[in-house]
Parts: C-alpha cells; sequence; structure tokens
C-alpha cells in the first residue's frame, strides 16, 4: 500500500538583482508576455496546489510584493544576499519537517506544472528529485557528476569546474524535491568554500549521497522550460518561445492563423470554432472569442469577450469590455474599458467609446465619441457626434433610449436624457432633456460678417 502523500511547501528564490538587465525594475518583475517573471512561476507553483508557498525576496524588496499578488503565498526577505543555500534557510523556518520541499527560481517563468507533477512523484523518505537538462551551450550551468553506474554523486559550480567537468552537458536546473528534515539537517552544514564565497544550495546534493538518500534525477524534457532569464537577450527568446507555443496551441485547436510569426498571445485565450486571426494581432489574456470571429491586421484586445460571428476590422484597440455577436467593429476604432456591445452593434472608423453600454442593432458609423452613456437598441449616431461627459471635475452620464436617430455634429452635454424614437438634428448642441418621438434641435442664426479681413502674418 503507498504511503499517504505529504503536504507541499514550495520555495521560490526571487531576491536576485539582475545587474545584466541593467535596469532599475527587479530582476523577476520583467515582463514575459505582458506579465512579470515571478508571475509565471507563482501560475505553476499554485497549480500544485501546495500547502504554501514562500517567496523568498531581496533586491526590489516592497516593489515585488506589491507587484505581484496570489492566495497562500508567505513573503520572506534575504536581507544580505548569501548564496542560493542561505536563500532557502531563510524560508524554512515557516516550513514544517513533515513537508516535502519544491524549490523554484523567480526568473524561470517556462518551467510547466507537467514536468513538476512528475518530479514530485520520485520524491521519498530516502530519495531526493533532482531536475536537470541538457544544454548544447552549457555555459553558465553548474554540471551534473555522476559515477559510472550513471549515479548522481554532486554537482560543480561552472566557477569551480575542471577541465573535463566543463564539457559535460548534462546541467543542473536548481529544481529540486525533497523532505523538509532532510533539508533542514544539509543546510546547516553548508559553508561558503567556494569561488563565490557563498552557500551554495547545489551542495546538498554530495550531503544526499553521503547520508545514502539517492538522488533520482530528471532530465527535463525541454532545455527550454528551465531556462533563466539573465538579461534582455534571454528575455527576448524565452518571450519568442512562449509566442510559438501559445500560437501552436491556438492551430492545433482549430484557429487559423495567417502567420504564425505575427501574432502575439499573452495569458490564457479561448477561442470558437473556425476563428480567424489575421497578422499582428496582440491577444492580451484573459480573451475570448466566439465561433466564427475574425480579428483583422494590425488589433490589440485585451481583457475582452467576443460574441459568435463578429468581425474586428484592422487597427482596432478594444481593452476591457464585451462584445456580443454578429456586430461590426473598425477599421480604427478604439473601445475602453467597462463597455458593452449588444448583438448586431457597427462601430466605425474613428469611433471611441468608454465605459457605455450600447443596445442591439446600434449604428456610429464615423466620427464619434460615446462616453459614460447607456444606448438603446436601433440607434444612429451621425458623424462627429460627441457625448459632453466631462465638466472639469466630474464625469456625467448620457441616457439615449431606443430607435433614437443622432443627426451629424451634435453635442449632447450630460447629463442629459433623450427619449425613445426621438430625432436631434444635425449641428445642435443639447442640453436638456429631449422628448421622446420629437424633433429636437438647437440652432443660431447665421450671420455674415463685412469687410472682415482675414489676419495677415507680419
Amino acid at each position: 500500500m503507498a504511503a499517504p502523500s505529504r503536504p507541499l511547501s514550495i520555495v521560490i528564490l526571487a531576491a536576485g538583482q539582475g545587474k545584466r538587465m541593467k535596469s532599475d525594475l527587479p530582476k523577476v518583475l520583467q515582463p514575459l508576455a505582458g506579465h512579470p517573471l515571478l508571475a509565471h512561476v507563482l501560475d505553476a507553483a499554485t497549480a500544485l496546489e501546495p500547502a504554501l508557498i514562500h517567496v523568498v525576496y531581496g533586491h526590489g524588496g516592497e516593489a515585488v510584493r506589491l507587484a505581484v499578488r496570489a492566495e497562500n503565498l508567505r513573503w520572506v526577505q534575504q536581507a544580505e544576499q548569501l548564496g542560493t543555500g542561505h536563500a532557502v534557510q531563510c524560508a524554512l523556518p515557516g516550513i514544517p519537517d513533515e513537508h516535502t520541499v519544491l524549490v523554484l527560481y523567480g526568473d524561470v517563468p517556462l518551467i510547466r506544472t507537467a514536468t513538476l507533477r512528475t518530479l514530485l512523484a520520485l520524491v521519498a523518505p530516502k530519495r531526493m528529485a533532482l531536475l536537470t537538462a541538457k544544454f548544447d551551450a552549457p555555459e553558465g550551468y553548474g554540471r551534473i557528476v555522476r559515477n559510472a553506474k550513471g549515479q548522481v554523486l554532486r554537482i560543480v559550480e561552472q566557477r569551480d569546474c575542471s577541465a573535463r567537468e566543463r564539457r559535460i552537458r548534462e546541467c543542473n536546473t536548481g529544481v529540486l524535491a525533497v523532505h523538509a528534515k532532510h533539508l533542514r539537517r544539509w543546510l546547516a552544514q553548508l559553508r561558503p568554500a567556494n569561488a563565490q564565497r557563498e552557500y551554495y544550495l547545489t551542495d546538498i546534493v554530495a550531503m544526499a549521497v553521503k547520508d545514502k538518500v539517492a538522488i533520482d534525477p530528471l532530465v527535463a524534457p525541454t532545455a527550454i522550460e528551465v531556462q533563466g532569464v539573465n538579461d534582455k537577450l534571454q528575455l527576448a527568446l524565452l518571450e519568442s518561445e512562449y509566442r510559438r507555443a501559445r500560437v501552436h496551441a491556438l492551430m492545433q485547436a482549430g484557429v487559423t492563423v495567417i502567420d504564425p510569426a505575427r501574432l502575439d498571445v499573452r495569458g490564457s485565450v479561448s477561442c470558437g470554432r473556425d476563428v480567424v486571426l489575421d497578422v499582428n494581432v496582440i491577444l492580451e489574456g484573459p480573451v475570448q472569442l466566439g465561433d466564427g470571429v475574425r480579428i483583422d491586421a494590425n488589433c490589440v484586445l485585451s481583457q475582452v469577450q467576443v460574441g459568435s460571428g463578429t468581425n474586428i476590422k484592422p487597427n482596432c484597440v478594444i481593452e476591457r469590455a464585451h462584445i456580443g455577436a454578429a456586430c461590426e467593429i473598425g477599421p480604427f476604432t478604439r473601445i475602453r474599458p467597462e463597455t458593452t456591445l449588444h448583438d448586431g452593434v457597427h462601430l466605425g472608423n474613428f469611433v471611441e467609446v468608454k465605459k457605455s453600454d450600447i443596445g442591439a442593432g446600434t449604428k456610429a458609423n464615423h466620427l464619434a465619441y460615446i462616453g459614460d452613456t447607456t444606448v438603446g437598441s436601433r440607434v444612429n449616431i451621425g458623424a462627429g457626434s460627441v457625448t459632453c461627459n466631462y465638466d472639469g471635475a466630474n464625469k456625467w452620464r448620457t441616457q439615449i433610449g431606443d430607435g433614437v436617430f443622432i443627426g451629424s455634429g451634435t453635442m449632447m452635454v450630460a447629463p442629459v436624457k433623450i427619449g425613445d424614437g426621438a430625432t436631434i438634428g444635425a449641428g445642435s448642441t443639447i442640453t436638456k432633456d429631449a422628448p421622446p418621438g420629437k424633433l429636437t434641435l438647437e440652432r443660431s442664426s447665421q450671420h455674415t460678417v463685412e469687410h472682415w479681413q482675414r489676419p495677415v502674418k507680419q
């Protein structure tokens, strides 16, 4: 009968400064696919359902804590960076002996939960699981030293490698899992006897061998998922790999991608059947696209739901909005947060909508601003019309009923209400409520000034 699994504590090392980034932003907050590196690691860790996640932070301090949020999180400050072994020591007081400890790194964003599950399955009372990887160019990584039987003996850091050890291609990823009781004992024995004068976590491997705790290595399925980020070049490499993987997953799910190299997916994206994504589209999740949705070239969608059969034409920017079915948006339309478009809405060239609810079948085909407005169904909003919602201090709402016709060049000065079926004459400035079913217009007298001359530059 198999022994019951132990509670899991995860330690994420995130205290590094990242000098090679040449940035004021702490390394673990550098963005990949629109989210901090550390956030990607936390996502993978959270999926394992640990008892607690311990994040060891140092450089960046409070900025790191404020930038990243997650449940079951304990922040541990490493005030002085004395190596990876010292970092894990900082977290250990909050971890009971009966837990399994999984050590991860805040700058390894592509680590997969599936790989970590396989690694954790190797842990036993007398077995430590170690994640390794094989690199064609292992420069910078600690080498895995095995005996003639293939058993792991120790890890040697790059700076301490002999010429023969430098030729080893199997490298340490730093990711390991072991029972907390063993880890606590070994960490207490660490000494900074190395070129860096630091407490290396890797030294516990030799201690485990000495204590007859077997090292069970797992070679990562791909080297890229354990790749760390130390500079902007490596960051760009992982960004490209992340994008490639997400785009391939969408295509395997049936999405038509016109050019896979020119689609950028950041965050979760779900698509129905027969979705088409043209070139230079950026999707910042969560994004949901219904059946038959088409997104044309150069569009940016951020936290958007799009109903079935909707076509978003080129050069549109849409953020934090809900778009109904069978809508036509763009080209050159901007939809700002807290906007809902019901089914069959048409928004055309250079239309901007903000914090508004627009009813089914309504059209604003060109040159309009609709802000803080509730619009009914089957409304026509003419070119050049504006809801004047801001008085310099406060935002006010405009209400437009069903079946309203707004003539071109109309200014609606909120707060104002336009009743169902009303018609507003072109060129009007509406400052009072317009009654339903009536024609309302505001016109001043037209004058021509005789003998007026246009000013001439001196």
